[in-house]
């Protein structure tokens, strides 16, 4: 049945009646997107979510065929499984499928899948299937969406699978490398890369900075109506420049001449008064919005995500309902509809006045050159959903973050703000001159309402809301003091998530949707750490920074990364094929990556160091990522007595000196011996600082330090970690071989393969042997772990038995006019809930 003959009751009645319309099945991603729509829609549609993606490629090697086409095995993933079965039962009674998963690339994708399930299992036979699409969840978006649907775009899909056949390859053959030239359990991200290498790069600018002194000057005046401050404008006839004055005596020379040449007054010699316009800023798009809330919220990127994405899926708005209160938050897009600009030009004469409403709209373009204008910017679904009348129904971080984005989009189409500014220079003889700004609002115009933050603060804004007297040429103005004042350049600040948020934009790498995971995963890894809300990377980051910029240029070149998106998005609109995109990445890629493998030096990966020279041993001392973190080396690389120590924390192997390492081998040291005549020591080892005694290890926590730690507390250590061992097993059956153990998330049963929960309901003491024998029986066997976390390959795994069958590449060209498209891709074990996911 044809969709056309829908019929609507009224555009904006909260339902739709349908003549003889058949049952129809229509697949969200979010269960709360779920609920919210299936209101809307009523008894003539069942209203399933996905929860995000429902397939993935299979983690294994091999699951992108090179060889054929770049042609990808997928399987279900296994924790979405039962959603997947709930879909297919609903599909097998439904007589028509709509597909209603996110708008952009990856939602577009999620659809295909989803469609090429049911196909495989022959549920679409007959029935029509189409796509719909809104970027806001509100009774008459979705009306309109579901009269005008469309069908699936193959070009958006392959673009999407072709990004992740990108990340795949990456990361399944980049990995490796890294394993086998740096350290152990690392991985590269074709993305993730270059943004690491940015915050490296930043770090080493600011570590090889060198900082210069320099003096300012100012003139206190004070004015009788109002006193102020004037800037050197020129000394001796030249105008002033920042290093002029570069050291104390000349600063306090100049300052003295000063004096003396203006003799305690400074004569007006020229007053200029300016307007000047400032317009407001385009509404938000996924960028500006994380770069703002970052700045005046203090949100992560995926805690804004992770707050607009509830926003948009809906709030219970008292009598309303469930009210979706924002469009869909990944867009690039600074474009507004119509009936939005209307509604919002309303809002802006009702609560401000004529007086703030332009005459026309404004109207913003992107500056990125893929921008989905079709798409919109971030806004309110309803400018009447003031945040004075929800903000009673939100929490607070939703409060805050609906607060910004009603304000942001109002403002936008505000009258701008009128300014003046007056400069006013004055005379203090010898040919020296100071200037005083000042800029004072004549019209708030959108200023009453929103102003965008700023990463750092300029000469202008000091200026900005300094009002000075009024005064005219001649005038002569009284002077308190001249002040000299000694300062120091900075070095470039590390990058906020914010600041590195505008940079990714900036260069082209990544997209809306994947700034949040981009961040993430770099913090995950543990490549980076947030210090005072600022990156700094670790000794690891740099590391596989170093390696992929030494070793992998072009891989991880800002301009390639940026081109290849471009690219990405070709494929999109249809102006480039994905498979050929591929095979000009892989070919190179691949040689590469097995060039490196034979030819690059361990040491070299491991950013070694030669720090100096022991001066007791007379060896050489260096620092390097080792197999479990930074170390220090003491002897050379043949020798084998040589030492290793941990660095300790704070430490880098950048950064630290010869004397700070050769501390370092203080350690293992023996503090004196126990009661039973045994030598109690301590020393640092793969899990961090440790008291031996005999077979016995117990860990040291701060604020104890294994170089200053004393015989006593060590037996303290000592004595607490013997208490924890007989504390531990609360019960114990077969001779240990079944034991109810005291575990970090509380007691538990284990026989040494497996481990089983206690229920609820029973206190751990009171089982016998056969209920935990019982409750084992009944636990799953833990996998075991392979390549990058996934269960090994012989590992016991739930799926293999359930999973739909690998979609094969003459499936692919069925669906697909074009060359076979590769298929979506999600993470089996752990697939992120609809973030990009790149590797």
């Amino acid at each position: 049945m044809s969709v056309s003959t829908l019929k609507k009751e009224s555009p904006h009645h909260a339902g739709i009646f349908f003549a003889a319309m058949p049952k129809n099945l229509l697949i969200v991603e979010s269960p709360a997107k779920a609920k919210t729509i299936n209101k809307y829609l009523g008894k003539d549609f069942q209203v399933l979510a996905s929860y995000g993606h429902v397939r993935d490629l299979k983690p294994r090697e091999g699951a992108v065929d090179t060889d054929h086409d770049f042609a990808m095995a997928y399987e279900l993933i296994e924790k979405n499984e039962k959603h997947v079965d709930a879909i297919v039962k609903a599909a097998k009674a439904a007589d028509a499928l709509y597909l209603a998963t996110d708008l952009d690339r990856e939602g577009e994708a999620i659809s295909w899948h989803i469609a090429e399930i049911l196909r495989q299992r022959k549920l679409l036979d007959g029935k029509q299937v189409h796509r719909v699409v809104f970027s806001e969840i509100t009774p008459h978006a979705i009306q309109e969406a579901v009269a005008h649907p469309r069908e699936l775009s193959l070009d958006l899909v392959n673009a999407q699978q072709a990004r992740r056949a990108l990340d795949y390859l990456v990361g399944f053959n980049l990995s490796p490398v890294l394993w086998r030239k740096v350290q152990r359990g690392l991985s590269a991200g074709r993305v993730q890369s270059p943004a690491l290498r940015m915050i490296v790069e930043r770090e080493e600018e600011i570590e090889a900075f060198k900082a210069r002194e320099y003096w300012t000057i100012e003139a206190d005046c004070a004015h009788p109506m109002q006193r102020f401050a004037a800037r050197l404008l020129k000394l001796r006839g030249k105008k002033f420049e920042q290093f002029d004055l570069t050291d104390e005596k000349s600063a306090h020379a100049a300052r003295d001449a000063l004096v003396k040449s203006a003799q305690g007054r400074l004569i007006v010699s020229e007053v200029q008064s300016k307007e000047r316009k400032r317009r407001p800023s385009p509404p938000f798009t996924t960028s500006t919005l994380q770069q703002e809330a970052a700045r005046k919220l203090g949100f992560s990127t995926s805690r804004t995500m992770r707050i607009a994405q509830g926003l948009y899926e809906g709030v219970a708005i008292g009598g309303e309902g469930t009210v979706g209160l924002i469009t869909y938050m990944r867009t690039d897009s600074v474009n507004l509809a119509q009936d939005a600009i209307a509604e919002i030009r309303k809002v802006i004469a009702r609560d401000y006045g004529a007086r703030a409403l332009p005459e026309h709209p404004h109207i913003y373009r992107a500056k990125s050159k893929n921008a989905q204008e079709a798409h919109e910017a971030i806004r309110p679904t309803s400018a009447l959903h003031t945040p004075a009348s929800v903000g009673g129904f939100l929490n607070d971080d939703q409060r805050k973050l609906y607060d910004l984005i009603w304000k942001r989009a109002v403002a936008s189409q505000m009258q701008h703000a009128t300014l003046n500014t007056v400069s006013v220079d004055f005379d203090a003889g010898g040919d020296c001159a100071f200037r005083a700004s000042g800029t004072t609002v004549i019209d708030p115009g959108f200023l009453a309402v929103y102003e965008e933050g700023r990463d750092a603060k300029t000469a202008e804004d000091e200026d900005d809301n300094r009002k000075l007297p009024a005064m005219k040429v001649g005038e002569a103005v009284p002077l308190a003091d001249v002040l000299a004042e000694q300062h120091f350049t900075e070095p470039p600040p590390r990058f906020s998530e914010a600041s590195l948020v505008k940079a990714l934009e900036e260069y082209g790498i990544g997209r809306p949707s994947t700034y949040a995971s981009i961040i993430q995963t770099l913090l995950n890894r543990e490549y980076v750490l947030l210090d005072s809300r600022r990156f700094r990377p670790t000794d690891v980051g740099r590391a596989v920074a170093k390696f992929l910029s030494g070793h992998f240029t072009q891989y991880v070149d800002y301009d390639f990364t940026a081109k290849l998106e471009d690219e990405l998005d070709a494929v999109s609109r249809g102006e480039e094929d994905w498979v050929p995109l591929l095979r000009k990445f892989w070919t190179p890629f691949k040689a590469l990556v097995a060039d490196k493998i034979e030819t690059v030096d361990r040491g070299e990966a491991g950013g070694e160091r030669v720090l100096g020279t022991d001066p007791v041993s007379g060896k050489p001392v260096s620092v390097r990522l080792g197999r479990y973190g930074p170390m220090a080396q003491l002897g050379g690389r043949d020798d084998e007595s040589k030492r290793f120590a941990s660095l300790r924390p704070g430490q880098s192997i950048h950064t630290i000196g010869l004397e700070d390492a050769l501390h370092l081998f203080k350690l293992p040291r023996e503090l004196g011996v126990a009661d039973d005549g045994e030598k109690i020591s301590v020393g640092i080892g793969r899990f961090g600082p440790f008291v031996k005694h005999g077979t016995m290890y117990a860990s040291i926590k701060p604020p104890d330090d294994p170089y200053t730690i004393d015989l006593a507390r060590a037996k303290e250590v000592l004595h607490e970690k013997a208490e924890a061992i007989r504390n531990r097993v609360i019960a114990s059956f077969r001779e240990g071989a079944i034991q109810v153990l005291r575990g970090q998330y509380g007691p538990y049963i284990t026989d040494g393969e497996k481990n089983a929960r206690i229920p609820k309901d029973r206190e751990p003491a009171s089982l016998t042997e056969a209920e935990c024998a019982e409750l084992l029986a009944a636990a799953p066997v833990r996998p075991k772990r392979g390549r990058f976390g996934k269960a090994a390959k012989g590992a016991p795994a739930k799926a293999a038995a359930k999973k739909a069958a690998p979609a094969k590449k003459a499936a692919v060209k069925k669906a697909t006019a074009k060359k076979a498209p590769a298929k979506k891709v999600t993470a089996k074990k752990a697939a992120p809930r609809k973030k990009a996911v790149e590797a």
